[in-house]
């Protein structure tokens, strides 16, 4: 949809995925270096029900291209003309999503599917991604194509990443990576939103002027600043929290391993005196 609900759609998905990612590889990243078996027992299931949301909201995505009342309405051509295009590829865009979402699942829940066969696939949609909003831009306005062309920075980045991802499962550092790239992918869909088609009357950008151009640069960086920041507070909340959580049962752990001592110390009193 070439307005604002358009791009904030998308925006709010990749930002909700993000925040979320945000608090769950720390947390993953801790128990598993805690080897606690709570871990295997709850994180299958969290896996499979977050990929099924990821798939909802990609499907959300596409009814959202085709239907609204200006939409193609899965009219792909009408009197030899195209029809609606750019909805076409950003439903393409969220096909690929949903084939990642359910990729997910069947790998959590059947055993024969290859490991990282998951991240390869997220790694296809990424790219895909990329690869549409290349050819999205051309013959628009010179601020038009600049603002969307950033967007390749953070898709082809994440595609990176997620390759990688498939050698090195489990890496916290590109699972961060990712995750940051994700929360910065949402918050520039809304940006763009307000740049290209400013709500609440808000007055419209010159798309020729280039001192626009050297902000909106500037501007991206302030946005991948904002989602490390993010990241980086998620991450700590995290470890403060499972560190506070941990105490009790260090102390109880603690307390248990006095009173053994105290009794073996008694035993061997009582054993000695026993023996006299």
């Amino acid at each position: 949809m070439a307005n604002f609900k358009g791009h904030a759609l998308p925006g709010s998905f990749f930002l909700i995925v993000g925040l979320w990612w945000s608090v769950k590889y720390p947390l993953k990243y801790f128990y598993q270096k805690a080897k606690s078996s709570q871990l295997t027992h709850y994180y299958q299931r969290l896996e499979i029900t977050e990929a099924a949301i990821r798939t909802l909201f990609s499907v959300i995505g596409i009814l959202a291209e085709q239907f609204v009342p200006d939409g193609p309405h899965l009219h792909l051509s009408h009197d030899n003309n195209w029809v609606k295009l750019m909805n076409w590829q950003h439903s393409t865009m969220y096909l690929f999503f949903a084939v990642s979402g359910i990729m997910d699942m069947l790998t959590c829940l059947l055993t024969h599917i290859p490991l990282g066969l998951d991240r390869l696939v997220m790694a296809v949609a990424a790219f895909n991604e990329g690869f549409l909003f290349y050819y999205h831009v051309h013959n628009r306005p010179p601020l038009d194509q600049h603002i969307h062309s950033l967007l390749l920075y953070i898709v082809f980045g994440g595609a990176l990443g997620l390759v990688l991802e498939v050698i090195l499962r489990d890496n916290i550092v590109l699972e961060l990576f990712r995750t940051s790239l994700i929360i910065l992918q949402g918050t520039w869909f809304w940006q763009i939103g307000f740049v290209l088609y400013p709500p609440f009357g808000a007055p419209e950008w010159d798309q020729k002027d280039h001192d626009n151009i050297m902000f909106i640069t500037m501007c991206f960086c302030w946005h991948y600043l904002a989602a490390l920041c993010i990241v980086a507070i998620s991450y700590s909340l995290v470890f403060c929290i499972l560190t506070r959580a941990k105490r009790p049962g260090e102390r109880e752990i603690i307390g248990i391993q006095k009173l053994k001592s105290g009794h073996t110390y008694q035993t061997a009193l009582l054993n000695g005196s026993d023996e006299e």
